[in-house]
């Protein structure tokens, strides 16, 4: 996309393009998302810049209108598999807070130097300015949803120092801390109520509960993932209250400096802004300027904040670019009425990858995954609702009385043998975990798409259609494919779809299918990526 192609998305005020660059005005001095409702400015005055740190790092501010450092991420990141990809997501994941740059460059397996020079080469920031643009937003979050002390607030934030906190949020926000907090009308000074969690007293005045708008971009279809999860809801750990159109999704989550809760609620927040051009985006996608889901955030200790942020985020499959996802498979003979039937459908990613490692590997219904739950598991120290546990971790299922490719799995967890982080080489991590007893090809395919969060698994290559003509989004054709086995496009019902219960091999999933139209002839290579 050149310049003039991005102005032209700021004139229109395209939001299928928020995220994926944003633009600055050199007479006011601040930066905005491409949708930003203000006048469009004249396009000798506009900059053009990869990421709102490269902007930052120019010199100017966010717009308090549009709030660009809200938008949702760029879904090239969940892509690409390459150096850059890959350190955008460890970024995102708080490594560089927690490690700094030596740890995300020694994570990466490349010198400090060469990651610095590939990150302002194409995002015009490096490691810390992206990690400070993340900083700086967990901040203001907190300023305006809690009354969480500027002190404790800026540590729990991830900065080093006081002075540090002031100065970043004026630099950005051209703000004070007070200001921003006077602005959202929030009392500050006061220690909002703790929520008492596993690891005991809580830490850093967290507040009973953060709330939060996860944003997302175009059509989401809610209902279909929240059905998804609803289904394998491990009991213990998660649970599904109200009917569905009003569902609540909540979870614990074992965090690096605590433990928390996760709230998400199924009805989704809207916002209209000025639609795109007729003919620019496939039908099945037009005409939903995107939106947010609504969260509430119960932390131990508030400096998880953002890591529980992009962990939901990646369970819900937010940062997602349902335009492009149409465009491609729209355009497909056997999954574009699938699409427009369905606009908006995701690919659910996971909110801890090693529990769904292990989850998916045990198999079963997700009661079997609630009896390791309760023998191993770590209990809250109150029970909240349904959700009493943390899910176990690896080292404590390396026992003699853990099921053998579960032990096996937990102790290369465990040892490193096996890395299931946000920015882990996905190549290499299906090639070990292929490698462990117990785990076939349909079981690492499908731990790729959801615990290593890549958008382009296609089915298990079984003959029939190819699904090259998918990528890179052979994962959300996946999905299209479960949602129509279950709702039966003509002809007979395949027995396998999106299934419950563990992986299966392809010879066990075609012994299931009798129909041999060519739907149902996919999706019998689809059944082999089932989840626990």
């Amino acid at each position: 996309m050149d310049d003039e192609t991005r102005y032209e998305a700021v004139s229109s005020r395209d939001a299928r393009f928020d995220g994926e660059f944003f633009f600055a005005v050199v007479t006011t001095g601040i930066y905005c998302r491409p949708s930003c409702p203000a006048v469009t400015p004249k396009r000798a005055n506009v900059r053009f810049y990869a990421s709102a740190a490269a902007a930052q790092g120019a010199g100017f501010r966010a717009c308090r209108r549009c709030r660009p450092d809200a938008v949702p991420g760029s879904a090239e990141w969940n892509v690409r598999a390459d150096l850059v990809g890959r350190a955008v997501r460890f970024i995102g994941d708080g490594v560089v807070d927690r490690e700094g740059v030596g740890g995300l460059a020694r994570r990466l397996g490349y010198s400090a130097r060469q990651v610095q020079r590939q990150l302002t080469a194409e995002l015009g920031a490096g490691p810390v300015a992206l990690a400070r643009a993340r900083r700086a937003h967990t901040a203001r979050l907190l300023l305006q949803t809690t009354g969480l002390p500027v002190t404790d607030l800026a540590f729990a934030a991830g900065f080093a120092s006081i002075r540090q906190f002031n100065d970043t949020m004026r630099e950005i926000y051209a703000s004070t801390p007070s200001e921003l907090r006077a602005a959202a009308g929030v009392r500050g000074g006061t220690r909002p109520g703790t929520r008492q969690g596993a690891s005991g007293a809580a830490r850093h005045g967290a507040p009973a509960g953060v709330p939060l708008r996860l944003a997302y971009r175009g059509p989401y279809a809610a209902a279909e993932i929240f059905d998804f999860l609803q289904a394998r809801a491990v009991p213990g750990v998660e649970e599904v209250r109200g009917g569905r159109g009003a569902r609540t999704y909540r979870r614990t989550l074992r965090l690096t400096h605590g433990s928390g809760i996760a709230e998400v609620d199924e009805h989704a927040g809207s916002r209209q802004p000025r639609r795109p051009r007729a003919g620019l985006v496939c039908p099945a996608a037009r005409g939903a300027a995107g939106g947010w889901l609504e969260c509430r955030l119960h932390l131990t200790d508030l400096r998880d904040l953002s890591t529980a942020v992009q962990r939901m985020r990646r369970l819900f499959d937010l940062d997602a670019d349902p335009f492009a996802v149409a465009e491609r498979l729209g355009a497909d003979p056997l999954l574009g009425p699938l699409v427009a039937a369905r606009p908006g459908l995701r690919s659910p990613g996971a909110a801890d990858p090693e529990e769904l490692a292990v989850r998916t590997v045990l198999g079963g219904p997700p009661e079997r995954a609630a009896e390791l739950v309760r023998t191993y598991g770590k209990p809250l120290d109150a029970a909240d609702g349904a959700l009493t546990h943390l899910f176990p971790e690896p080292a404590a299922l390396t026992g003699a009385e853990v099921p053998g490719a579960v032990r096996a799995l937990c102790v290369a967890l465990a040892d490193g043998a096996v890395a299931l982080d946000a920015g882990a080489d996905r190549d290499a991590a299906e090639r070990a975990l292929r490698a462990l007893p117990g785990v076939g090809p349909a079981t690492a395919a499908y731990l790729r798409m959801r615990a290593l969060g890549d958008p382009d698994v296609g089915p298990l290559d079984g003959g029939g259609a190819s699904p090259d003509a998918w990528r890179p989004w052979r994962s959300y054709a996946l999905h299209h494919l479960w949602q129509a086995a279950g709702t039966g496009p003509g002809g007979g019902q395949p027995a396998m779809t999106a299934p419950v219960q563990a992986p299966t091999t392809s010879r066990q999933a075609n012994s299931s299918i009798s129909t041999p139209s060519p739907m149902h002839r996919m999706t019998v290579r689809v059944a082999a990526h089932a989840s626990p």
